[in-house]
């Protein structure tokens, strides 16, 4: 057997209502003094005032950073790292979606360590220490509690990973009952997106593909699957919230062992020069990006079919229809067009797609230009 290394989030806690323990959890994980990296929007919902009371009552001095915003600049992650020093944190709290998550483990690297972030780009570069670190998602997507890396918006239309062992929290915090609020749009594309986190562990050519991975990369598909459009329909359905949180986190799990792919690699242009949500990119581009890679990752699909839908034949073509299918049953723009991509700009998405070499190395068929540009034409 191929030798591999597994590494993930140490102590995950999850359950409806699990947030209430955030306070004991804390108390003996993150000092005296600790900042809460949040969002605006997040706070208005009335989500991160108990969670901040429980921290006080257990005996916390809380600063709160509220300035985190989708696909976070390098500004916001230097502004957040900065309200850690100045409060002088002995622990961080990242509570909200994927973006306060990443931005939350960079402050946590950042304050703690001193490096400065651009040292911290890329696979392996950041080597801490940083502050003891809780994460508590609000969304069933990203998994950026169980995996060791952060995305930061670099420029106009590029992003950049920080991508190490040090990043992984000390604690996973999932309560289900803290992504009740989420709308239907929201559920389905961050569901999408935790589910091509799966897919592309499964199928991943990266030197450490695993068993592990593609173990939790079925159940994941399993949960998800069979939860993701009843979640859409019925936000409140607390059996669906918490199959899709759990699947999320699987996912995570599996993609942070074993790498995705060109489904993200195709997808992160559409976010940086359209600003479409990432969870939507990958989306839009999941199944015509399995259609390429048919060739070499058809028996894979095939497998994962009747895992996800338990009516679907094992057959990588019928699993391809059913999640197009899924899509549209969910309210999913399906076509580029459809978000506002125009057809001239399809030459510029392919060659940005070429840019993210860190994850095109991990596809089960090498991506040239070509390649890109004709997967995006199908796409449109």
């Amino acid at each position: 057997m191929t030798p591999f290394t597994f590494a993930t989030t140490p102590s995950i806690v999850f359950g409806a209502g699990a947030i209430a323990r955030i306070g004991a959890l804390a108390a003996g994980r993150l000092g005296p003094r600790v900042l809460v990296v949040s969002d605006a929007g997040l706070v208005a919902t009335g989500l991160v005032a108990p969670a901040i009371a429980a921290l006080e009552a257990a005996g916390s001095a809380v600063a709160l950073f509220t300035d985190v915003v989708a696909d976070p600049p390098e500004g916001v992650v230097e502004a957040a790292a900065a309200a850690a020093r100045v409060h002088g944190a002995t622990g961080i709290v990242g509570l909200g979606g994927g973006s306060s998550l990443d931005v939350a483990k960079l402050a946590a690297l950042l304050a703690g360590s001193g490096e400065p972030l651009a040292a911290a780009y890329g696979v392996g570069n950041a080597k801490g220490p940083r502050l003891p670190l809780l994460l508590a998602p609000t969304t069933a997507g990203t998994g950026s509690e169980v995996t060791p890396i952060s995305i930061v918006t670099t420029g106009a239309h590029t992003k950049m990973g920080v991508v190490s062992p040090v990043l992984l929290p000390d604690v996973a915090l999932l309560d289900p009952d803290l992504t009740r609020g989420l709308p239907s749009a929201v559920t389905a594309a961050t569901g999408v997106d935790a589910m091509v986190h799966a897919i592309e562990a499964f199928t991943s050519a990266s030197v450490n593909a695993n068993p592990v991975s593609q173990a939790l990369a079925r159940e994941a598909l399993r949960l998800l699957g069979g939860a993701i459009a009843q979640a859409c329909r019925d936000g409140a359905d607390g059996a669906a919230r918490g199959a899709m949180l759990l699947g999320s986190m699987l996912a995570g799990q599996a993609f942070a062992n074993s790498p995705v792919a060109a489904v993200h690699a195709l997808a992160y242009p559409l976010g940086g020069r359209f600003g479409i949500p990432h969870g939507l990119s990958n989306a839009l581009v999941l199944t015509q990006v399995m259609r390429f890679n048919l060739p070499a990752a058809g028996d894979a699909y095939a497998t994962l079919g009747p895992c996800t839908f338990p009516d679907c034949p094992p057959d990588a073509e019928a699993f391809i229809g059913r999640l197009e299918a899924l899509c549209v049953e969910i309210g999913l723009a399906r076509r580029l067009r459809d978000v506002g991509v125009p057809e001239d700009a399809l030459e510029m998405l392919a060659e940005d797609a070429m840019g993210q070499t860190r994850l095109l190395v991990n596809n089960p068929r090498e991506v040239g230009r070509a390649d890109a540009l004709a997967i995006y034409r199908a796409a449109w």
